[in-house]
């Protein structure tokens, strides 16, 4: 028996393995090589793995990077700056002017509740010392009193910007007068106050231990001369102490329609009879126009992911209800301030979560922009975008329009953009 027929099998498996090999080669050759020529003295260049060339002076690929260079052909591109890029390209502008805007500080203690003053500066609630101060037209805190009120915790300001109601951890309340330097304790079962606007009475809620014996009250600022309006019972989240400017109204209380709405009751001084209105949301929170006439306001609905979203209506005598609408922002009606009664400003932060106007805390961490709504118009639009990640948890806005003020909410600090 020959060799060759003895070993028929071996030839015929490795002429197969060869015939194969062959023909995966001419396969590659033909679709996959990729042609490499190397014209003239230029040099060939080696590259890390996933990296790039190195880019020379005059944009040639290949040798020593020796300063900054360009992209093959990106000098000859309109539009395309070479070389390091101007700084002051990026630097803030002073001025509000819907871009990126230098935010400066106006204190360097943490606050408590400040508010604007009658000649448009800022007056606030001193924590680190226990005084209350003022901010004089030279930028200097001035104190309002050389009184000290040790570890407030809530400021309530009247309107006139002499009174505030001072509140303190223990629940104890006081209502002081700063121009005349009177003292006055509230009851320590008041809670959620609202000044008039001639700053002469308040409204709150009087929290006895038993249900039926708690009231909406009426009183003077001091607390004198105290009366019921309406039986609260067990419907204390609900029962909101606001009084309008146009003095209409002292309170508003809600009821539930189903889950995504509720129904607001206004309250007057005297027992009228105001209408309602339905409301697209929940977990109402509200400001009055300069002018009492309207509401603006932020619920949170299950179409927006339970994220709150700003409202407007009327809400003054036969008009409640009417011109109600929506704004394409998403926040707190406590993060704006009305400038006028048809300018509003607002801090928008710029991402939410999903849940937030359920769980507020969400937010805490948020960067907020800061946006003008026109209420004549309907226009709402980018005023300024903080240059640092600032949680806005206040703004105020004097009649000038010449600031916005805001407070921090990391900080406790007070802040002002040039308008």
């Amino acid at each position: 028996m020959s060799i060759f027929t003895r070993y028929k099998k071996l030839f015929i498996i490795i002429i197969f393995l060869a015939v194969v090999a062959f023909l995966g080669y001419l396969l590659w050759k033909v679709f996959f090589q990729v042609p490499i020529s190397i014209p003239g003295n230029q040099q060939t260049t080696t590259t890390t793995p996933g990296g790039l060339p190195a880019v020379g002076p005059n944009g040639e690929i290949g040798g020593e990077i020796t300063g900054p260079g360009n992209l093959p052909g990106e000098e000859n591109q309109p539009g395309i700056t070479t070389g390091i890029p101007n700084p002051d390209a990026f630097a803030p502008d002073e001025i509000a002017n819907g871009g990126l805007t230098r935010v400066s500080p106006l204190t360097q203690a943490t606050v408590l509740n400040p508010t604007l003053s009658r000649d448009g500066g800022v007056q606030y609630y001193n924590k680190d010392d226990g005084l209350f101060y003022k901010i004089d037209e030279n930028g200097n805190a001035v104190k309002l009193s050389d009184k000290i009120f040790y570890q407030a915790d809530k400021v309530t300001w009247a309107p006139d910007k002499d009174q505030a109601i001072i509140e303190y951890p223990d629940g104890s309340k006081i209502m002081y007068n700063f121009a005349t330097e009177k003292q006055v304790t509230l009851p320590a079962y008041w809670k959620d106050f609202s000044f008039a606007d001639n700053s002469s009475q308040i409204v709150a809620k009087s929290i006895g231990l038993d249900p039926d014996n708690r009231w909406l009250v009426v009183s003077g600022s001091d607390g004198s001369q105290a009366t019921a309006l309406e039986s609260i019972g067990t419907k204390d989240a609900t029962v909101y102490p606001s009084w309008s400017p146009n003095n209409q109204i002292v309170a508003m209380y809600t009821r539930g329609v189903d889950f995504d709405r509720q129904e607001i009751f206004f309250v007057g001084l005297n027992g009228e009879n105001f209408k309602s209105t339905i409301i697209e949301g929940r977990g109402l929170q509200s400001q009055w126009s300069t002018e009492g006439d309207k509401l603006l306001y932020s619920v949170y609905h299950t179409r927006d992911d339970l994220k709150p979203r700003l409202w407007i209506v009327d809400a003054s005598g036969d008009n409640i209800g009417a011109e109600r609408r929506s704004f394409n922002l998403q926040t707190w009606a406590d993060k704006c301030t009305f400038a006028s009664n048809t300018e509003v400003y607002c801090a928008v932060p710029e991402n939410l979560e999903a849940g937030s106007g359920m769980f507020p805390e969400l937010a805490d961490k948020t960067k907020d922009n800061l946006y003008k709504i026109d209420l004549a118009t309907g226009t709402q639009k980018l005023v300024a975008v903080p240059d640092g990640a600032y949680n806005i948890s206040q703004i105020m806005v004097p009649d000038n329009q010449g600031y916005i003020y805001f407070t921090d909410k990391s900080t406790q600090k007070i802040y002002k953009v040039k308008m």
